[in-house]
């Protein structure tokens, strides 16, 4: 259709792109001089007259969405049985072109983008329109470098049935599908808050948390497989931002961020902190549903855990972590080896306090959320009226379960109470003795331990210090042999 004359203006150039449903080309609008894009519906969906109005619905709908980082409709008409709408041409490329081309893009350059892309979709959620397609193919990019978000065709606007259109065809694209779309739920504004997770993950890695061989099989990983480790991926991504990444590919949309507009604004703190001389010292605050704040008591007397506590908590532990490596740790997806390295599963037992006496002190109930994959959960000692715990003992600590004696090279640590002093320790037995295999360090958001490869089944982040929060969290802990 290159160099046809659409209603007696717009003269087609070239083909820019192409979708199920229609076909996009620069064309050159006569009348005004200047290029725009024109989107044509397929001829087979012409005759159709449920297609023709989904077609003009978009028009409508989009026309309402006056954003700078959404493309601008200008026009609609119907040319000799051809359906067109008339969009603004935005000159350069797109931003899966963008990834392609250069790989993972640089952390504020990709919040940058993201921050378009999250306040132009929470402008068309105030306006009553989900996207249902986030991906960086419909992200364009100007000559400036500005997103602008634009193929709004399967947005609410179209009827779905069992999420699926009389075609077949799925709605949405399978890499950035969300949970809900993939079971054939209906879809909401978090749906696009969970494309636009999978878009910032893709932006900072250079590729999608799911690939996959089809689209079922994508599909079914969106909907059962917790997403990979960010901060396995990219080292470099403040931890802040790793959260906000994780929260926003929660499976359960109540537990994502509540609107896209609180996804942005989340986004534009991690980008102020990157110029904040005190970043590391920031706190993560976590969504109400993630993690209630629990009430930290200070400790002014000493306490001690009972021993046959400890023991029956080991125990417990030890026959799940036992029936999870019988099911081969289903649910869980294997992390991405590093470099002669490979990643060995810990599980968080409880807290470990050898010199407290009395009643349960430390967290042990919260202690698996140390390895369950989230950095917006923690483990966390108690608040202590001074970082030496009071006066009362040398140190607290997390004890961790590898399932079998093990010779671990490292182990790393993820918090967002980052400025305690911590060392690694290690033993065969849940109750000790333990002795050190690292050095000591202070721990910042993300803080890598190098241990000295005993063969040992049980470890101890052994926190001697609690530095400037009188207590301290650890997120995640992750190891390597």
């Amino acid at each position: 259709m290159t160099g046809e004359l659409i209603a007696e203006r717009y003269e087609l150039e070239e083909i820019v792109g192409t979708g199920g449903m229609s076909t996009v080309y620069r064309a050159h609008d006569q009348l005004l001089e200047r290029h725009v894009a024109l989107k044509v519906l397929h001829p087979h969906y012409a005759a159709d007259d449920e297609y023709v109005e989904r077609f003009r619905r978009e028009a409508r709908s989009v026309a309402q969405l006056s954003h700078p980082h959404i493309v601008t409709v200008i026009d609609r008409g119907e040319d000799d049985g051809q359906q067109f709408i008339v969009f603004e041409y935005v000159k350069g490329e797109n931003l899966k072109q963008l990834v392609e081309r250069t790989g993972p893009l640089p952390t504020r350059r990709a919040i940058e983008l993201a921050i378009e892309i999250a306040d132009a979709l929470a402008f068309a959620h105030e306006h009553g329109l989900v996207h249902r397609d986030v991906k960086p193919q419909n992200v364009l990019l100007t000559p400036d470098g500005d997103a602008k978000v634009t193929d709004f065709g399967i947005a609410r606007s179209l009827e779905v049935e069992h999420g699926m259109t009389q075609t077949g065809t799925v709605l949405g694209t399978s890499n950035y599908l969300s949970p809900e779309q993939a079971g054939g739920k209906p879809t909401t504004p978090l749906t696009d808050v969970y494309s636009l997770g999978v878009v910032v993950y893709e932006l900072l890695t250079g590729d999608v948390p799911f690939p996959g061989e089809n689209f079922v099989a994508i599909a079914m990983k969106h909907i059962n497989d917790p997403p990979p480790d960010l901060l396995e991926q990219r080292p470099d991504v403040p931890l802040r931002l790793a959260a906000a990444v994780d929260r926003a590919l929660e499976k359960d949309p109540a537990r994502r961020f509540a609107t896209m507009a609180q996804f942005a604004a989340e986004l534009r703190q991690c980008l102020a902190e990157l110029d904040s001389p005190d970043a590391e010292r920031t706190l993560i605050v976590p969504s109400p549903v993630l993690k209630a704040s629990r009430p930290h008591r200070a400790r002014t007397a000493r306490s001690r855990v009972p021993i046959y506590v400890i023991v029956a908590l080991v125990a417990v532990a030890a026959i799940v972590a036992g029936i999870l490596g019988l099911s081969g740790s289903k649910g869980k997806s294997p992390a991405t080896p590093g470099v002669g390295s490979t990643p060995v599963a810990l599980a968080g037992v409880t807290g470990y306090d050898p010199q407290g006496t009395g009643p349960p002190g430390e967290d042990n109930k919260d202690a698996p959320e140390a390895t369950d994959g989230k950095l917006s959960t923690y483990w966390s000692t108690e608040q202590y009226t001074t970082p030496q715990f009071g006066n009362l003992k040398t140190g607290v600590g997390l004890l961790l379960d590898a399932g079998h004696a093990v010779s671990l090279k490292s182990i790393t640590l993820a918090t967002d109470t980052p400025g305690y002093t911590a060392e690694i320790q290690a033993g065969d037995s849940p109750t000790g003795s333990f002795a050190p295999v690292s050095s000591s360090k202070r721990v910042g958001a993300r803080t890598t331990f190098t241990l000295d490869g005993k063969s040992v089944r049980y470890y101890v982040v052994w926190i001697t210090d609690l530095g400037p929060s009188a207590f301290a969290h650890v997120n995640e802990v992750k190891a390597r042999s």
